[in-house]
């Protein structure tokens, strides 16, 4: 990879399912949802709503506090190996590391720093927990809450002020952002999404397969 200090380089990250073994807010609706938050799900995947609102939807079905979500992502959750090499590469070449995501803030933090990782960018859900339920609340580059194309907002507005941006991914949510990103890193089910619409990408099955893609990119 091209390694001069000119070229302003951005990784905007997802994180469930690309930081971490699995989705970690399916984790919590399949053990905490108080409803049918699968049907919901299909709405989001058949276009009906969008993913932001699928999970305000879904949230509102848990109705357990944060320490109780805290103590189960502690216990169920796993992140990916290799994320400290990969950090530790990002500073090495000076990029500046954001994870933008659908899922929920508390949880991220949460896990990374179980890991021992902080100082971290991180753009997702705000949660405020009730009795009735988790509110999920997006707030996009301008401080206001979105409710549609959270992640497209912070690329485009990253891109705007002139950064050359890198995107990590796993999921279709993704893929807007693939398309408007300089460079894209696709794993399952992403990968086989971008190859259908055409969309350039490199594969990972690991956090190593990145930095060794960073490194093939001129």
């Amino acid at each position: 990879m091209q390694h001069s200090s000119n070229i302003k380089t951005l990784v905007q990250c997802d994180f469930d399912g690309t930081l971490t073994e699995k989705d970690i807010s399916f984790l919590i609706l399949d053990a905490f949802a108080d409803g049918d938050w699968h049907s919901i799900l299909e709405q989001y995947k058949s276009n009906r709503i969008s993913v932001g609102r699928f999970n305000t939807l879904a949230f509102r079905m848990v109705k357990e506090d944060e320490a109780s979500l805290v103590s189960f992502v502690n216990k169920k959750a796993e992140l990916r190996p290799g994320l400290k090499e990969l950090m530790n590469y990002f500073r090495l070449r000076n990029f500046r590391f954001t994870i933008v995501s659908n899922g929920m803030t508390f949880y991220i933090k949460t896990l990374l720093k179980n890991a021992g990782i902080d100082d971290i960018e991180i753009y997702a859900a705000q949660a405020k927990f009730n009795n009735n339920g988790i509110e999920a609340r997006y707030i996009g580059p301008d401080g206001r809450e979105i409710q549609n194309g959270f992640k497209e907002a912070y690329v485009n507005n990253f891109l705007n002020q002139g950064w050359r941006v890198i995107s990590i991914g796993n999921g279709a949510s993704d893929i807007p952002t693939a398309k408007l990103a300089h460079y894209t890193f696709a794993t399952e089910p992403m990968l086989s999404l971008c190859r259908e619409e055409g969309v350039n990408c490199l594969p990972f099955g690991n956090l190593d397969d990145i930095i060794e893609g960073l490194e093939s990119i001129d």
